[in-house]
């Protein structure tokens, strides 16, 4: 039987982890790399075996100048084409100008931006060669649509995302290959929070779903946009945020959590 087969990049925790399973669990043939941790890895490809799809994973530093490009025809050569290369691997961090490094700047565009192009590159060319209505798929962040503070990188970075998918999108869509980007909130990729924990983390009751999002809901957008019905979807961004990002007052209206809707005279919040 020929089965569809992704390659995902940063697969073996987190939000690369769930849209492995549900791939895997929709019937796709799965590789996928890991930085560190390969415990984690070998467990995730057996549990996906469990469900009668190959499955392959690779240590891989994307970072590292060839590295994109060798392990994406890597996983080419292993599952025998990619129809589906999501982009996944990277590192939220926080920064100052003040303080900034040059290495930090490097590793941040090689990892966040670089390695994703050059893993699309390679998976593109060999759509085009197979003639596959492929499909690429970038997980970005809302911090590449809302500015925070300490992100000039991260944020920056998933921003260049956004824009260079759009232009993709353009050139791929006369092979009939679509590109997106997924855009996370805050996403409960270690577990969700405790109470406790909530209490402190005021953000987070800021989102106005009240709660975070997971990375099985984000791999649900992932897999519809991997499928048939998501043909005419190119070169958009899809947030799964919980609302965090929409131009509202929070709905949290304790005073720790500062003014909320519920706070204003009702002849304001119907102007």
């Amino acid at each position: 039987m020929n089965r569809k087969t992704a390659f995902v990049t940063g697969g073996s925790r987190g939000i690369g982890r769930g849209i492995v399973q549900t791939l895997a669990e929709n019937g796709y043939d799965v590789a996928f790399t890991y930085h560190s941790k390969a415990d984690e890895a070998a467990a995730l490809k057996a549990e996906v075996e469990k469900l009668g799809v190959r499955c392959y994973y690779y240590q891989a530093t994307l970072q590292e100048a060839d590295v994109p490009a060798r392990v994406t025809q890597q996983a080419i050569a292993d599952l025998g084409r990619v129809d589906v290369m999501v982009c996944n691997a990277g590192l939220t961090v926080h920064n100052k100008l003040l303080t900034l490094t040059p290495e930090e700047i490097d590793f941040a565009y090689d990892l966040d931006y670089r390695g994703y192009l050059l893993c699309a590159q390679v998976a593109a060319k060999q759509m085009i060669e197979k003639e596959i209505h492929g499909r690429i798929i970038m997980i970005s962040s809302t911090r590449g649509i809302r500015a925070y503070p300490e992100d000039p990188l991260y944020g920056g970075m998933k921003a260049a995302l956004h824009r260079a998918v759009e232009s993709l999108a353009l050139e791929l869509s006369q092979y009939h290959i679509t590109v997106n980007c997924v855009a996370p909130g805050a996403t409960a990729v270690r577990g969700n929070y405790t109470p406790e924990e909530l209490t402190a983390y005021r953000f987070l009751r800021k989102i106005p779903a009240g709660r975070q999002g997971t990375p099985r809901e984000v791999a649900g957008v992932v897999n519809y946009l991997a499928g048939d019905m998501a043909d005419y979807i190119t070169g958009s961004v899809i947030r799964v945020d919980g609302g965090l990002i929409l131009s509202a007052m929070p709905l949290d209206g304790s005073p720790e959590a500062g003014p909320a809707w519920s706070d204003l005279p009702r002849h304001m919040q119907e102007k």
